[in-house]
């Protein structure tokens, strides 16, 4: 019988408890919080995404089936269904938010001379990009997109060494790319990558350009330039 630590413990050996209470208290998040604590909701959305859960019923089966081994993976018990469902609702997403750019900020640097990641030029270069993704009328009337779908639409800006997101945007389905080039982070000296579906001169040269940075996109067929 194996007595080592779960694989999901190892990982979260690399979770700073410390940090992950600055932010949690920055929002006071654990006020009023006596039995699932934030700590433990991260652990559970971490297990379900590293373990590829379709459904909070999956997330709480699969913690049931291997509820002997939890309280060496870092959690009291299965959490419950209808638990896991009111603190996604109704808790503070910044917080995860907030220490989410702190994993960021540890990641980064282990990629900065790994030669699997190496690139042709020394400046810092980002692609920029979006998905959508498609959600269930009935439960998500609020992010209605087409007449029977709802769905979301996730911006992400890609640091291409290592592959690490650097800033994730979630907004309506129906807002169009070259709105969130308002709202990017833009380091001097940097290159943005892109598709057509970002071209906006206007926004391209206020907010890239006059920062000092550089972009590289897509031409439309109909583009008017000289």
């Amino acid at each position: 019988m194996n007595s080592g630590k779960t694989v999901l413990a190892q990982l979260m050996m690399f979770k700073s408890d410390f940090q992950f209470k600055r932010c949690v208290d920055r929002y006071s998040g654990d006020f009023r919080t006596r039995k699932f604590t934030y700590s433990e909701h991260f652990l559970v959305m971490s297990f379900a995404q590293l373990t590829a859960r379709e459904s909070l019923r999956d997330i709480e089966n699969s913690l049931t089936a291997f509820s002997s081994k939890l309280y060496h993976s870092g959690l009291r018990s299965a959490t419950a269904k209808s638990t896991l469902a009111e603190a996604n609702e109704k808790r503070n997403w910044k917080i995860y938010a907030d220490y989410g750019q702190v994993l960021i900020k540890q990641a980064r640097p282990l990629y900065a001379d790994d030669p699997n990641f190496r690139l042709d030029i020394d400046n810092m270069v980002y692609a920029l990009d979006s998905t959508t993704i498609d959600l269930c009328l009935s439960l998500f009337p609020w992010a209605k997109f087409r007449t029977t779908k709802s769905a979301v639409k996730m911006h992400t800006l890609l640091d291409l060494r290592g592959s690490i997101p650097v800033y994730v945007d979630i907004t309506n389905a129906n807002v169009h790319d070259v709105n969130i080039l308002d709202t990017i982070p833009v380091e001097a000296g940097a290159y943005y990558v892109m598709d057509k579906g970002y071209t906006d001169f206007k926004r391209l040269y206020d907010k890239v350009h006059r920062q000092q940075a550089f972009f590289i996109t897509r031409s439309k067929d109909n583009i008017n330039f000289r």
